[in-house]
């Protein structure tokens, strides 16, 4: 009984294609979150296939509707060994985007995994099917391993509308803060930074979306008449935008930056590389604030785009002078921000500068919140330490995702600290057509998570101890 025979087993658990022939099952489900039609296989996803297999190692299982109406349910699958043993809380979602299944390669397709070399094809196989069942795998072979034991506790919370935007999940977990309770938060979404590094990220930036626009007057009037009297509104919100952010992506405002970046954010940062892997765009090095690294820019500070601009008829233009003009935008920002002054912020700016007749508001798009574990917290170092040991490689450590996920439900609502483990890659199509895993990195995934779980196993009552 040894970490190494952990690790060996996991990896034989791939080498027998015992992994792939259950994501392919899930796979199977048709399980579009985002397509009111598929609720049915919402529910059959966790109590067919999921409930079973957890089931089967140890766990009790229960599954809850969505607080609201109409939304996919939650599922909680609990492990107790002991009260008295530290307890972890994994997330996973077993929903997806649409399959857009006309839209793939040929001889692929969205609901069965299909492998050509070293890629494994199929919608949820990054995001997250595969990603969740590379944990349970893990999980599965550390039991064994331990003839039957973990040493710690395990909790699961598995959502079915994380493509819609997570509807009640914050609720949900406010209603059960027992049910959840833990003292670490152990689970895997998202991209590695590159497919050839393991990578651990504490949180993720958060979003926030608004609207600018224009009302001159009803209707459209005839340039050749009116052009030269008449303001145009599409003018006067391309300067409102241009004085918010310029021509190279710099933020004007500064009350929508963070004043600094943190010391231990910085150091965690020193040697990240960004967009350096096979297929990534050609970066601008010249786009976004100066001064700061690519990485600092992704994932210490904030962005703001111009999602849609519109404006007089863009699908039939005609000669003529529009009364309206709109554009929808968005901050990403970190954690140091708060984004509940971005509004008046932006309204302050603008009426210093002249544009107060531009429009701004929020969306109905809710608030996805910025987090950030402390990079320097025990836990951090731990899961790094873990990592590098299976791997023999030195994980990339982001202080928090450059995109958005639901971790202020896990960081806030249920207090905990939070290490994200993915085991995807930057160009692995996911929410688009030809959606894959790659073989070398599932395979290493779940060795490094069979290290997680024995370590956690060894170490968890002194850092839980630690972080007291």
């Amino acid at each position: 009984m040894s970490r190494n025979q952990a690790i060996d087993h996991a990896a034989e658990h791939f080498d027998s294609g015992r992994f792939l022939e259950r994501l392919n099952r899930s796979v199977g489900h048709p399980t579009e979150s985002q397509n009111p039609e598929r609720l049915g296989e919402l529910y059959r996803y966790l109590e067919s296939f999921i409930k079973p297999y957890v089931e089967g190692m140890g766990f009790t299982v229960t599954i809850h509707d969505n607080p609201v109406a109409g939304r996919g349910p939650l599922m909680i699958a609990t492990r107790m060994e002991n009260s008295a043993l530290p307890t972890v809380l994994s997330y996973g979602h077993g929903d997806v985007v649409r399959g857009y299944d006309a839209q793939w390669r040929e001889g692929l397709a969205p609901w069965q995994v299909v492998v050509e070399g070293d890629r494994w094809y199929g919608r949820g196989t990054a995001d997250n099917k595969g990603q969740h069942l590379i944990n349970l795998a893990a999980l599965e072979q550390v039991i064994k391993v331990r003839d039957g034991t973990l040493g710690f506790n395990v909790k699961l919370l598995l959502e079915m509308g994380e493509e819609d935007g997570s509807p009640g999940l914050s609720q949900f977990c406010a209603e059960h803060p027992q049910e959840l309770a833990a003292d670490v938060f152990i689970a895997s979404d998202g991209p590695r930074l590159s497919a050839a590094r393991p990578t651990l990220f504490l949180g993720s930036r958060g979003v926030f979306n608004f609207e600018l626009s224009v009302t001159c007057r009803e209707g459209a009037h005839h340039s050749g008449n009116w052009g030269g009297l008449l303001a145009n509104p599409g003018i006067i919100l391309a300067n409102a935008l241009a004085s918010l952010v310029d021509q190279k992506g710099q933020v004007k405002v500064a009350a929508l930056k963070p004043k600094a970046i943190p010391a231990a954010v910085k150091a965690a940062l020193a040697d990240i590389e960004v967009g350096s892997g096979p297929g990534d765009p050609a970066i601008d090095p010249n786009w976004g604030e100066p001064g700061l690294s690519g990485s600092e820019k992704v994932f210490g500070w904030n962005t703001l785009d111009v999602l849609t601009f519109k404006t007089g008829n863009p699908e039939a233009p005609v000669h003529a002078i529009p009364g309206r003009a709109w554009a929808l935008c968005h901050i990403r920002f970190t954690v140091d921000s708060d984004y509940q002054t971005f509004i008046p912020a932006i309204r302050a700016h603008l009426d210093a500068h002249g544009f107060d007749q531009v429009q701004v508001q929020g969306t109905k798009m809710d608030v996805m919140h910025a987090t950030r574990l402390d990079p320097n917290s025990p836990w951090v170092r731990w899961a790094s330490d873990s990592l590098a040991r299976t791997t023999a490689k030195q994980p990339a450590l982001l202080p928090n995702l450059g995109g958005s996920l639901p971790n202020d439900v896990f960081a806030e609502v249920l207090g905990l600290p939070t290490v994200w483990i993915p085991h995807s890659y930057p160009a692995c199509s996911q929410h688009a057509p030809n959606e894959h895993l790659l073989a070398p990195v599932v395979r290493e995934s779940l060795q490094i998570m069979a290290g997680i779980f024995w370590d956690l196993g060894e170490d968890g009552p002194r850092l839980v101890k630690e972080c007291a």
